[in-house]
């Protein structure tokens, strides 16, 4: 009889592979209590409304208050949002996440006075407080930034209606989440002697890179049939998303969506466009990776479910604990203290949520606030895969540990462009240690895969899904039409550019492949992992290589937050994402690693 391999509930994954939750707060009472302290306090951020060009003191006890405000809703949005993330069938942590995005919207309505108010009082007498005023020192870069946007800041009337629609706007990020996690059901894999797999957003990654081909075939193949079915409500929630960003843009007097999301953070269009070019330049060296692949699983045909086979017969198994010191070991050059803190933080701190449980949310992220712990969800798998993703999103985690204490509230969060440099440098400074340090050919095979698949997703999904959302956004603003089909057909056309005659696909499969990804309801996000896994590279060889204060030029870059534009603050740490120089270096180290494992495979 066929057997079925399914995941455990929520209720039954040890403590120890969960995340410390309880350090934000110690139940859902509290959380409660912190909610109601909030109510409280929005009335006091309120009576600064019409008061901020009354003195220095005044805008000075306005900041702090907002900072106050701010701070604990993050706790409460971080606590709210986490609980939902590993157990979408827990409908109390759900009812949860839902009240914490209506107080979210309260706040940002209490709050929205803030910057039309800064503006009418005038940036020429604010900056005469900060220079009269050492207090107000810190506020120069906010004041920069605030004048940069004040073309696009709408008065206070029209902000407050803005911040109050921020809850429903956010239907569309929020539907795909429940209808992604808890709702979607796929039909279990396959394997060649019969035996079913379960399909779950946190078992997919590993049963595509099973060694069984027939289960990595109804893996992908049920996987995205998953998506197929309900194809024309994603289209709609997408398409409800692309028009709020659209609308946004709009609202606020930018000349499209894609520079409503780059110009806040002083990033040039031409950066986004410099990436797509290089990655349509760089296409053959993909061909040539899919042929390399090929020949190596002696294949006659390539499918997309073979891009992550694995080469070898078995792959390098990598428990937790050993992850955590091999990444600790790759992340030395930085020094003791970086290392002491991410070592505390994966196995003292529980950081990190590993467990693999049903209804458990899809892929990885880092998450926390100012006065929380930056906590990690994965689903953890013992292979190279999960060690890299571990890697990943500790980059992320060990920018925010920095940042949050570097600077105070207002700049302890960095800017989203400079967010994935930080995660790919670890993965890249790691990966090179184990290239050093594990000799065996069968492990360097395996870490070559490893890389490869991350910049499969990073250097190639990605940029595709970057050129699908932007002609996307385009067809909405000339008001052209957009269905599923129209979706599914423009994106298995960028995928067939890119996989060339190389991989073989269904095209509706392919196609819906935009469905499949949380990313595309963050706009314009997806190009950021390509521009972030650019300046990791470059940055990481500087560190690798001991080149004189590249280590410290790191570390200042992580402890700077958002107290730089982020170019700026990448140029600090020695990279120009200005130019596409970086791109194109990144793809030069990714053809040398598709020649390295060519002769590895021979």
């Amino acid at each position: 009889m066929a057997q079925t391999n399914s995941l455990p509930p929520r209720s039954e994954v040890p403590l120890s592979e969960t995340w410390a939750l309880d350090s934000v707060f110690a139940t859902p009472a509290d959380w409660e209590a912190a909610c109601q302290r909030l109510d409280t306090l929005l009335p006091d951020l309120t009576a600064y409304r019409g008061r901020l060009g009354e003195s220095p003191q005044v805008l000075l006890a306005a900041i702090e208050k907002l900072e106050e405000v701010e701070t604990l809703l993050g706790k409460i949005v971080v606590y709210a949002n986490n609980a939902s993330s590993v157990d979408t069938f827990d409908q109390a942590a759900t009812a949860r996440a839902g009240q914490a995005r209506s107080i979210a919207a309260r706040a940002g309505a209490a709050r929205s006075f803030f910057d039309p108010e800064l503006m009418a009082v005038g940036f020429d007498k604010l900056k005469g407080w900060i220079q009269s005023t050492p207090a107000l020192a810190f506020f120069a870069q906010y004041l920069d930034r605030l004048e940069k946007r004040s073309p696009h800041v709408c008065s206070g009337e029209v902000e407050q209606v803005l911040a109050m629609a921020g809850d429903p706007f956010s239907g569309a990020f929020n539907i795909f989440n429940m209808l992604n996690n808890a709702d979607l059901k796929f039909q279990p894999a396959t394997g060649s002697d019969g035996a079913q797999m379960e399909i779950g957003q946190a078992s997919i990654g590993s049963l595509i890179t099973h060694p069984d081909r027939q289960v990595r075939r109804s893996a992908w193949q049920n996987y995205a049939d998953g998506y197929l079915a309900m194809k024309n409500t994603y289209a709609a929630t997408l398409t409800t998303a692309v028009k709020q960003d659209v609308f946004n843009a709009r609202v606020r007097n930018y000349p499209s969506a894609l520079h409503a999301s780059l110009e806040p953070n002083n990033v040039p269009v031409e950066v986004f466009h410099n990436l797509i070019e290089v990655f349509r330049q760089n296409l053959p060296t993909w061909h040539k990776y899919w042929r390399v692949r090929r020949k190596a699983l002696g294949l006659e045909t390539f499918g997309v479910y073979d891009i992550k086979a694995p080469l070898n017969d078995a792959k390098p198994v990598v428990p937790f604990e050993q992850a955590v010191d091999w990444i600790c070991e790759g992340m030395a050059p930085l020094g003791e203290e970086y290392v002491s803190i991410l070592r505390r933080g994966c196995l003292e701190e529980r950081w990190v949520d590993r467990a693999r449980n049903r209804g458990k949310r899809e892929g990885a992220f880092s998450s926390g606030t100012f006065g929380t712990r930056p906590f990690i969800m994965m689903s953890y798998a013992d292979d190279l895969f999960s060690l890299s993703t571990l890697a990943h999103e500790l980059g992320h985690s060990m920018h925010s540990y920095y940042s949050r204490a570097s600077q105070r509230y207002l700049y302890s969060r960095y800017g989203l462009f400079v967010a994935e440099v930080a995660s790919n440098f670890n993965q890249a400074t790691v990966r090179d240690y184990l290239m050093r340090t594990q000799t065996d050919r069968v492990f360097q095979i395996a870490l070559i895969e490893e890389a490869m698949s991350n910049y499969h997703r990073y250097f190639f999904i990605m940029p595709t899904l970057a050129r699908f959302e932007l002609e996307m956004h385009n067809r909405v603003e000339r008001d052209a039409p957009i269905n599923a089909d129209i979706l599914i057909g423009l994106l298995a056309d960028l995928f067939h550019e890119g996989y060339g005659d190389e991989v073989e696909f269904d095209r509706d499969r392919i196609g819906i492949t935009w469905a499949q990804f949380l990313h595309m309801y963050m706009n314009f996000y997806v190009y950021q992992y390509a521009t972030g896994i650019s300046g990791a590279h470059a940055l990481s060889q500087g560190v690798v290589s001991s080149q004189p204060g590249a280590a410290e030029r790191y570390l200042d870059f992580l402890k700077s937050g958002g107290s730089r534009y982020p170019l700026d603050a990448l140029k600090m740490a020695g990279v120009d994402l200005t130019t596409p120089e970086p791109v194109v270096a990144a793809f030069g180290s990714m053809a040398g690693l598709v020649d390295r494992l060519e002769g590895l495979v021979g």
